[in-house]
């Protein structure tokens, strides 16, 4: 489980839904959604 800032609820919250993914760049990426309000959070994760 995965914690992101929700810039709609103005706090940290625990990932639903989590999925990793690449940016262009080759960044390591996780997306999911806030359990609160649902929308989309990321969190930049790194190269390794």
């Amino acid at each position: 489980m995965t914690e992101a800032y929700c810039v709609k609820c103005k706090k940290t919250v625990t990932m639903k839904d989590e999925k990793m993914s690449k940016t262009s760049k080759g960044t390591n990426m996780a997306k999911g959604k806030c359990p609160a309000c649902g929308t989309t959070v990321c969190r930049m994760m790194g190269k390794k």
